[in-house]
């Protein structure tokens, strides 16, 4: 499970260093993409694969469906770390996520999520303040 809130710079490079706690847990070879709300996702393969399954089961006659399946793959690229424990983001990544220097990654369960320090910070604002509500609307039921 991916858990926590790193800060981080990119360096000249456009290379961002995965924090130490969550190498070990990346397993070599990993999936990056476009996420959701403007901010890269981070699979390991066998969650990778996991979701592949998922799509996999969406009709191709759905025109939603197409859509975020061309999004989503279109932007994926298998990527490891170096010796450093740095991986290189992409330019459409980049752009994407309006990641220009400061970025922040957070655990997001079963993936990692990238997210210009800017956009994250908005987000924690715009949705801090609802976090009650949205706790009794998605567990009503449960407790």
């Amino acid at each position: 499970m991916f858990m926590g809130e790193y800060y981080h710079t990119l360096d000249e490079k456009m290379r961002l260093t995965i924090p130490s706690k969550l190498r070990d847990l990346l397993h070599g070879e990993f999936i990056i993409t476009r996420g959701l709300e403007k901010c890269l996702y981070i699979y390991t393969q066998e969650e990778w694969n996991k979701l592949v399954a998922k799509l996999e089961t969406l009709p191709f006659t759905k025109r939603d469906a197409r859509i975020f399946i061309r999004s989503f793959f279109s932007a994926a690229s298998k990527v490891s770390l170096d010796k450093s424990g740095r991986i290189a983001l992409a330019k459409n990544h980049l752009t994407y996520a309006n990641i220009e220097k400061n970025c922040v990654i957070i655990g997001a369960n079963n993936r990692l999520e990238v997210w210009s320090e800017e956009l994250w910070n908005d987000f924690l604002t715009t949705n801090g303040d609802k976090l009650e509500e949205i706790a009794e609307t998605l567990f009503e039921s449960e407790y």
